[in-house]
């Protein structure tokens, strides 16, 4: 398996589509939701009027980035810390002034932070108790599972490794829906009482309607709070998606902010490829993300260190292979390039062609193995020995593991 710091990095891969908090808030809100009154701002003067607007006791100004941990991260600008409370509309104007604009770095982000371009200026509620709740895809269930836990908060891995005991499922059938019985027994479990009981449920309801209603592979409210009051509320919220869903949310999908990307990234998401970038120096040229980890790891066991790894998809046509190559070549860190394909829906041939097109256009410089299998795989391999070009064949991904590491090592 890949070391843990490189296979944390992997998982920051940009498959799924992640909302700012303000917009995944607005969502609920429109699907009957309790949420806070809130405002988004751009510019500090706009901070300045939403607070007024709110005409609330006490404010709470948020950046929006996508990176956990903001409450105890830091700017560029000196500000230290990503949300804040205030009753002064005033002092909103002159927090927002140090956020918009400047860098924000939590333990979540790259070192030098993510630029903030918006900031949320919320009516800040009190919260007399705090719980987690989530509802997510989970693959060992066949479906969507309820999440929850009477300690939120705070991370809820940490509740799960000191207090397992604390966490309680409920598997939804995906036919039948939600069960009135199972929203209660949650609600129950999370600690709700009297009034607040129903008032729970109902919310918990909500939220797997629109977790439904909206294609979501997760929604995950932390805190799920009560207020002294006696009203239930979603005070934080994060909603992910799956690119397969973008086809009918199309206007879900037109809100994603692509400025905390990677350059790279986004330049890859043109042609329809998914770029991770890692820490090494061999680039991994593959089709499915299940065979780009599979690439990764092997790579580490026989001595490597992957550069990134570049995902192709099913629908391949040569031009993407070209772009890949494109992409792949332009990071100075990439000393050798090992492209492992397996064409089930994808055509070797076309694989095929536009590596000897990219080659010989890109007049690439750096080692390059292929490992091809699947259809038309001989006619592909013809291609490639009969190129005249500097291609070394492997003939399974150990070999071609073995000999990408072995390419770097000879430098």
């Amino acid at each position: 398996m890949i070391p843990s710091k490189s296979r944390a990095i992997q998982l920051i891969s940009r498959r799924w589509l992640n909302l700012q908090e303000y917009q995944s808030k607005k969502l609920m809100s429109d699907n009957g939701v309790k949420v806070q009154r809130f405002f988004v701002a751009g510019t500090a003067n706009e901070a300045l009027e939403a607070a007024k607007r709110l005409n609330a006791k006490e404010i709470v100004l948020k950046a929006q980035i996508l990176a956990g941990g903001r409450g105890k991260g830091v700017f560029n600008s000196g500000l230290k810390g990503g949300v804040h409370l205030t009753k002064d509309p005033k002092v909103v104007e002159q927090l927002a002034k140090q956020m918009i604009g400047y860098n924000l770095a939590t333990k979540q982000t790259p070192k030098n932070g993510v630029k903030v371009n918006k900031v949320m200026v919320a009516e800040a509620l009190d919260i007399s108790r705090e719980t987690y709740l989530a509802i997510l895809m989970d693959r060992a269930c066949n479906g969507p599972v309820l999440v929850g836990s009477p300690q939120g908060g705070i991370d809820i891995e940490e509740v799960a490794a000191s207090s397992p005991e604390l966490i309680f499922k409920e598997k939804i059938d995906i036919f039948e829906g939600i069960k009135d019985s199972q929203a209660q027994r949650m609600a129950e479990n999370l600690g709700f009482l009297g009034p607040l009981k129903n008032q729970a449920a109902d919310q918990i309801k909500k939220l797997y309607n629109l977790f439904l209603k909206i294609d979501a592979t997760q929604v995950e409210v932390n805190p799920f709070g009560e207020t002294p009051e006696g009203q239930v509320v979603c005070f934080d919220a994060k909603i992910n998606f799956d690119d397969n869903a973008e086809f009918r949310q199309k206007d879900i999908f037109a809100m994603d902010d692509k400025s905390e990307n990677e350059p790279i990234e986004n330049e890859a998401a043109r042609y329809d490829l998914k770029y991770v970038g890692l820490d090494g120096n061999i680039a991994c040229f593959v089709n499915g993300a299940g065979l780009a980890m599979a690439t990764c790891d092997i790579i580490f066991l026989n001595g490597g260190k992957p550069a990134n790894f570049l995902d192709l998809g099913g629908g391949v046509k040569e031009a993407q292979v070209y772009q890949a190559f494109k992409l792949l070549t332009a990071d100075p860190k990439v000393e050798a390039i090992l492209v492992n394909i397996f064409g089930g829906i994808v055509n070797c041939v076309i694989i095929a062609n536009g590596i000897i097109r990219a080659c010989q256009e890109l007049q690439l410089k750096v080692p390059l193995v292929v490992r091809l299998e699947g259809t038309n795989v001989h006619e592909a391999q013809n291609l490639l020995n009969n190129s005249g070009l500097p291609i070394t064949s492997a003939v399974d991904l150990e070999d071609a593991a073995r000999k990408a590491v072995a390419s770097v090592a000879k430098k």
